[in-house]
């Protein structure tokens, strides 16, 4: 805040230049038979010029409805957008636990395991294969998590 730029501004003026043009848009809550949780989760690798950090994202699905979201940057600065993607997995992993623990508290059961869908082939591939070496070591406790 105490060393703005002309280039702050003017994110500051197009951020609100989007909310004055949708305004009138909103989340539509739609009547599903599924009580599927499905999540989704993506990465803009290395986005931010001031210092590098990825913003990751997930979104997670209640049937068809839209439920719970999160996008922000993440805490450090990844060297590959593998790595980068299986943090924002590993995000989106911990809220649809969540979202399930809730929901079995409001005994609503789900019929079928959550999906979690992500976009990066790299980590889709160590997912299903994961053959940990010097170079994925890093990645390792966000995998078994996962």
């Amino acid at each position: 805040m105490h060393a703005l730029r002309n280039s702050h501004w003017a994110v500051v003026k197009r951020i609100l230049c989007y909310l004055k043009g949708t305004a009138t848009h909103g989340l539509h809550i739609t009547h599903s038979s599924s009580f599927a949780l499905h999540g989704f989760t993506g990465v803009d690798w290395a986005c931010s010029v001031d210092d590098r950090k990825s913003t990751g994202d997930y979104l997670v699905f209640f049937g068809q409805t839209l439920i719970s979201w999160k996008s922000g940057k993440q805490r450090t600065v990844t060297h590959s957008s593998i790595k980068a993607e299986y943090k924002a997995l590993a995000d989106g992993t911990v809220e649809v636990i969540w979202l399930q623990y809730l929901l079995t508290d409001l005994q609503i059961s789900s019929i079928s395991a959550p999906i979690i869908w992500c976009d990066n082939l790299g980590a889709t591939y160590l997912s299903v294969n994961p053959v940990f070496h010097a170079r994925t070591k890093h990645i390792e406790v966000d995998y078994y998590f996962v």
